[in-house]
């Protein structure tokens, strides 16, 4: 039978229960501080500190890097298509008019939507050179080229 005996105790040792310490194959184990104070906290407190960007989440953007890329690369797109001069388009819906068409009309006319020859009149389409060639012809006005607004009419030869 054990007697205790007060002497034979360590008053020096401490036993800690209920803490779970988890050692890795480098020493203990590593948190990753996720804001500037946790880092800085790390530093102060001697610990071993090593920063890592990382890229290319499915479901996270790449913050400010990929935004500065894609800035980058708009700026050597291609500046985009020109639209019809406004004065063309009141050509169009004056020699339209004078030939008693409504849009609707002129667009069966040329197999078109009407809505493409109200984006020609308004300015706000981009030039296609095969549609402009069937407005000159069923309009019999000269839409592209030198002296636009002139009728197509054959002029004399002298």
């Amino acid at each position: 039978m054990s007697h205790y005996n007060p002497s034979n105790t360590e008053w020096d040792s401490v036993t800690v229960v209920g803490k779970n310490v988890r050692r890795g194959p480098s020493g203990p184990k590593q948190t990753v501080a996720r804001t500037q104070g946790q880092i800085n906290a790390a530093r102060r407190t001697g610990g071993v500190v090593s920063t890592e960007k990382k890229y290319g989440s499915a479901n996270r953007s790449n913050g400010t890097e990929g935004q500065r890329l894609t800035k980058i690369d708009r700026e050597n797109e291609v500046a985009p298509p020109k639209k019809l001069d406004i004065s063309v388009g009141r050509i169009i819906s004056k020699a339209r008019a004078e030939k008693k068409l409504t849009q609707k009309e002129l667009a069966t006319r040329l197999n078109e939507k009407p809505n493409v020859i109200n984006d020609y009149e308004a300015g706000r389409a981009v030039p296609n050179q095969q549609l402009l060639g069937k407005m000159e012809r069923v309009l019999g006005v000269k839409l592209r080229g030198k002296n636009i607004g002139e009728s197509l009419a054959k002029k004399p030869a002298k």
